[in-house]
């Protein structure tokens, strides 16, 4: 009897999981999926890069030796990283993951978007204060499309949940009519899609494909800037399916009055609907957030109550960033096999804690506080006047140095950032990080003092 691969992979597998501990098996092999099967070799599929890496060099020998038993003859072992896996987002990388709803047929039954997410729903997006507003605005627009906040403009940092609000607006329209046409897309895509139209000589049928979808989410509109063509077909497009009632949701990391190189016409009408913005989450948020991605992933006897809080107090800067912090103490205490404890956690995760009182001694001095004496000694102002909300010429500029500074040196959040300097908005880091960056490009002078300024400051990391 010939096996096909997923067989010969499940057979492995059942033997596989009699040789070694739980933990590690749920976290490296579990994950994985047969791909292909040829006469000596079978070929698995790993979520990333890492895994099938520590796959091959930890666990393609053992499984090869397991083959003579499960399978009646030799096999090769092969992990290579699954291609549609490739496009996940941090969180799902080592759990193995419910079918995907299959992209939506149109009435002519050709595909016309990627796969939207399971997890992106409603259900699995947990509000709190720091986006009540937008996934509100998101209920009504589900509920009603085309009627009620169109377009619906969701803005916010990286990794806060915009696309997952956009998603879930989709699916929950999706089960109240089905044969609803839904284009979900990113920029970047739209824009590579309007060349290949143009060089094809296909722009009508381009055309077509988005003005007569009954649903269209664009991800990352901020990417439109300076791209002149680009805005002239998006904005012929968003007149025709606004005209025609049909509803268009957008994410950006900016609101729309701050996105720059983006036409005016195009800024009127992304605000003609809702503006709702996406912040950081509170501590209680957190819990919240780390609490359902447990039981989602069944990961509630594996993670303890008082490790989920530890995480959470101590991670602050995204939801993908706490979910990422999951994924990195699953990995190291199965290296480790160890029990998941706050101890485990805690050298787990200690590139991302703040430090004990009695080790400040060991650990450099290059923080916020050090950024911003260096900048405020340079410049001739103090510490004090970064902080505040004065905008006067002898301030805006040390103030983007330092938040350009922060960004280079310590890998900062956009809002972590702008909470170091009285609270800005994540938007005001963004325009202080690209004034730097055409100063530093303009200005040779200024160019050299960041230069040295930045040399000075790596060398607290010593």
């Amino acid at each position: 009897m010939t096996l096909t691969a997923h067989e010969a992979w499940s057979r492995l597998l059942d033997r596989a999981r009699q040789e070694l501990p739980e933990q590690t098996f749920k976290t490296w092999l579990e994950p994985t999926e047969a791909l292909s099967l040829a006469e000596d070799t079978i070929y698995v599929g790993a979520p990333d890069q890492f895994a099938a890496d520590w796959n091959e060099s930890k666990h393609s020998e053992l499984l090869a030796s397991l083959a003579p038993v499960a399978l009646g003859h030799p096999i090769a072992v092969v992990f290579k990283v699954t291609e549609e896996r490739r496009t996940r987002s941090q969180m799902d990388l080592f759990i193995a993951q419910p079918r995907q709803r299959p992209a939506h047929q149109g009435q002519n039954g050709a595909s016309n978007s990627p796969p939207l997410s399971d997890r992106y729903t409603f259900g699995h997006f947990i509000i709190g204060k720091s986006n009540e507003l937008a996934a509100a605005a998101a209920h009504a627009v589900a509920q009603a499309p085309g009627k009620v906040y169109n377009p619906l403009f969701i803005y916010g940092d990286t990794g806060l949940g915009k696309t997952h609000l956009m998603q879930a607006v989709a699916h929950e329209i999706l089960l109240r009519k089905p044969d609803t046409r839904i284009t979900f897309i990113g920029t970047e895509q739209f824009t590579n899609e309007l060349v290949a139209a143009i060089q094809n000589r296909t722009t009508a049928d381009f055309r077509r494909r988005f003005r007569e979808t009954d649903l269209l989410l664009v991800d990352d509109v901020h990417f439109l800037k300076g791209k002149e063509a680009m805005q002239e077909e998006f904005f012929h497009t968003f007149n025709a399916l606004y005209e025609g009632g049909r509803q268009i949701v957008l994410t950006s990391d900016r609101p729309p009055s701050e996105i720059p190189g983006l036409e005016a016409r195009l800024v009127s009408r992304f605000q003609w609907g809702m503006v709702a913005d996406i912040e950081l989450p509170d501590l209680e948020h957190r819990i919240a957030i780390l609490r359902q991605k447990a039981q989602l992933d069944h990961l509630e006897l594996t993670i303890p109550e008082e490790v989920i809080r530890f995480i959470a107090e101590n991670v602050r800067s995204s939801v993908r960033e706490l979910e990422g912090s999951i994924i990195k103490l699953l990995a190291f205490a199965s290296l480790k096999h160890r029990e998941i404890t706050v101890d485990v956690a805690r050298d787990a995760l200690r590139d991302k804690l703040k430090p004990a009182d009695g080790d400040a001694a060991n650990v450099p001095a290059l923080n916020t506080a050090a950024i911003q004496q260096a900048v405020a000694k340079e410049w001739g102002v103090t510490t004090e006047g970064l902080r505040s909300k004065t905008r006067t010429k002898n301030l805006t500029i040390p103030r983007q140095v330092a938040m350009h500074l922060m960004r280079e040196l310590l890998a900062m959040q956009l809002v972590e950032i702008g909470a170091a300097f009285g609270g800005r908005d994540h938007s005001t880091v963004i325009h202080s990080l690209e004034r730097v960056s055409a100063m530093t490009k303009e200005d040779p002078s200024f160019a050299q003092r960041l230069g040295k300024l930045q040399s000075a400051l790596e060398s607290l990391r010593n």
